[in-house]
Formats: structure tokens, sequence, C-alpha cells
């Protein structure tokens, strides 16, 4: 059974950045489009980057578009998100989710997701 485990999330400054890590085991990762979402304190859980299971296919939130890059490397069943310009709005924890049969756009905009991770806490604030 797929599980996830998110790292990399942490403390930084406005205008920095960061790396997160989502690790799978269990299953081979190349199957599932995996997805970033976000979830900010008394906010709904949205969906900040996609990408398909062989990274033919992304998709940001226009919050993040040319801030943030989703990328996977199947090799090493690892997915990241590089976050670039970090503002304070984006603190929040941050979950990678797999899904299995549903394009990056449904995944992200419709959370369809089959596994969730733990979650990892990014704090931007000076």
């Amino acid at each position: 059974q797929l599980q996830l485990v998110e790292s990399g999330g942490g403390l930084v400054q406005p205008g920095g950045s960061l790396r997160l890590s989502c690790a799978a085991s269990g299953s081979t990762l190349e199957n599932y489009p995996i997805g970033w979402f976000r979830q900010a304190p008394g906010k709904e859980r949205e969906g900040v980057a996609c990408i398909s299971g062989r990274a033919y296919a992304t998709y940001y939130a226009d919050s993040v578009k040319g801030r943030f890059t989703i990328s996977r490397d199947n090799d090493k069943n690892t997915v990241f998100l590089q976050m670039n310009s970090l503002k304070p709005v984006a603190t929040a924890v941050y979950y990678c989710a797999a899904g299995l049969g549903v394009t990056v756009a449904a995944m992200c905009v419709q959370r369809s997701v089959d596994v969730w991770g733990q979650g990892t806490q990014v704090t931007v604030s000076s």
C-alpha cells in the first residue's frame, strides 16, 4: 500500500526559498499523479501543484505560478516542490497526495486524492 512522507518544511523569511520532498514507499510511484496541497489555519485545503505519473503534465494554482515548481524522480520514488519568493500567505501545513486515474487538473482543483501524507509545516515570517 502506498505511503507518503513529506519533509523539508520549516521557517523562512519572506522572499526566501524552500524545497519540499515527498518520499513514497509501498508501491511504484510512477503509477500515480502526485499533488502538493496546503492548508492554512481556518482555511480549506487547496491544491498548489500537481504532476502526472511520468511528468508529462503539470498544474499550478494561479497564486504560485512562476514561483513554485513541482518535479519528480521516479527512480528515487520522490516528488519535490521548489518554492521561491515565498510570501507570508504561504504559511500553512503542506501535504503531498497521490491520486489514481485522474488528471492533474482534477486532482488539484477537485482534490481527487486517494492517499495523503502527514504534512509538513511551512512558516514564512520575518
